[in-house]
């Protein structure tokens, strides 16, 4: 297997297991964590109503689980495009798909868990990422060329 597609492939399964972990982690760990952190902290708003910070701490690092593991999916399928196709476009999406975890569920992992709000304002960078790394995968499958032998029906 070529290097890249072994990198994006290896990267992929790293970070599935993690997002795995992390999810278990957030469903088993972090309610009694996040009610003692976030207990005397003000209530926020939540689609028009008020909620413990603590709900809403828990949900913000549900969705940087969600966000990260459908994102180590989609660098799964960067790997395994990249072992049949070099792409300036698949390396983009690959780098944009990676570092959009990171910056995205990352800055609302340590949000959430060490309660540094400021990490707010790095996640839509991260959000961003995700979205050029989708636009980039589109842009990659549109340039693959179509072998005319093996797209042919069978006679």
């Amino acid at each position: 297997m070529e290097s890249s597609a072994r990198f994006w492939i290896t990267a992929a399964a790293v970070l599935g297991g993690l997002a795995v972990t992390l999810g278990a982690f957030g469903a088993h760990g972090l309610d009694s964590y996040f009610e003692k952190k976030y207990a005397e902290t003000e209530d926020r708003i939540v689609t028009g109503e008020k909620v413990p910070a603590a709900v809403k701490y828990l949900a913000d690092f549900k969705t940087g689980v969600r966000y990260h593991m459908w994102h180590a999916l989609a660098l799964l399928g960067v790997g395994i495009l990249t072992r049949n196709a070099k792409s300036k476009s698949l390396s983009i999406a690959g780098w944009s798909f990676l570092l959009g975890i990171i910056l995205f569920s990352g800055s609302l992992y340590v949000l959430t868990i060490f309660g540094l709000r400021w990490m707010g304002a790095i996640a839509p960078i991260g959000g961003t990422l995700l979205i050029v790394g989708w636009v980039a995968l589109v842009c990659a499958a549109w340039s693959q060329t179509v072998d005319d032998k093996t797209s042919q029906p069978a006679p």
